[in-house]
Order: C-alpha cells, then sequence, then structure tokens
C-alpha cells in the first residue's frame, strides 16, 4: 500500500511551491491558469499565514514513501461559514487519478474529526472539476451552493453527517 506524509509549508518552500501553482494544468480548476511569480508569491505569503494561526492548520506539502514531491493540501478555517474548516488539494498532474486524492482526503477528514470534532467541514472546487466532485462526493460531501466568486465558477459542497 501507498504512504504518503504531510510537512506543513515553510517560508523557504517557496521555490517548490511556484514549481507546482505555475503549471496551467495543475492550476485550471483552481485560478483558470497558472500562476505567476509575483502571484505566486502573493499567494505564499497568505499560506504562511494562514499556517501560523494553528499548529494543526494551514497548507501542506504532500509527500510519497520516496520523498517525492506529488502536491499539497490544505485544511484551514472557512473564512464564509462561521465554525466550519475548508479542506482542499492539489495533486502535480503525473500523480493524478492514482488514489492520491482519495488518501489525501481522508488524512484531512481524519485531522479535521480528531482534532475539530465540533467544526463543519467544506470545500470549494470548480464545477466542472467532474474527478473532485467525485471524490467528495465518495467521501459524504453534497453540493450547497454554485456560482460566481471572485470571478470564478465556483461550487461549494459540506460535509454532510453519518
Amino acid at each position: 500500500m501507498k504512504k504518503i506524509r504531510f510537512e506543513k509549508y515553510k517560508p523557504t518552500d517557496f521555490n517548490n511551491f511556484f514549481k507546482l501553482v505555475q503549471d496551467d494544468e495543475v492550476m485550471k480548476y483552481i485560478s483558470g491558469k497558472g500562476l505567476n511569480e509575483e502571484q505566486a508569491n502573493h499567494k505564499f505569503t497568505s499560506i504562511l499565514e494562514k499556517g501560523s494561526v494553528n499548529e494543526n492548520l494551514g497548507f501542506f506539502k504532500v509527500y510519497d514513501e520516496n520523498d517525492t514531491l506529488l502536491g499539497d493540501c490544505k485544511l484551514v478555517y472557512n473564512k464564509h461559514i462561521e465554525n466550519s474548516l475548508e479542506i482542499g488539494y492539489l495533486l502535480k498532474k503525473e500523480f493524478w487519478r492514482k488514489g492520491f486524492g482519495s488518501m489525501i482526503c481522508e488524512h484531512l477528514l481524519a485531522e479535521s474529526k480528531e482534532k475539530f470534532p465540533d467544526l463543519q467541514v467544506m470545500a470549494v472546487i470548480d464545477p466542472d472539476n467532474v474527478a473532485s466532485r467525485k471524490l467528495l462526493e465518495k467521501f459524504n460531501f453534497e453540493s450547497y451552493w454554485k456560482g460566481i466568486e471572485n470571478d470564478l465558477p465556483t461550487e461549494k459542497l459540506l460535509l454532510k453527517e453519518k
């Protein structure tokens, strides 16, 4: 069985982050296209700030058992719904459809349940990202809003209680 590990972003990780987010295909359903260096720097600063709020929250690099960077993920307070967390993930294209999204989602949901049992969990996707929607639905998420947010097509899903 494949193993993955998670490591919170540090200030020295910008180059790895930039390599990930400058890829147009990887960023298609997040920002519409890859980020330039200035945009990536702005986003990375925001990521470090969110990571300083709580040691269990933030953006995390995701590695496989060979220490290959697969992508990243987030478990952060949601800014739109009080008492809720937001999860998300981003994988390099060569790691799509290999089960890593499920492994990441499983980990983030286990962390949220263990460390923040009283908070709801939600996710934000591009409505055209069928793979992410199917993954979230597999974990019992349900769509509750579709529209345009920050000039991007957006769908929000909430984890249903079992």
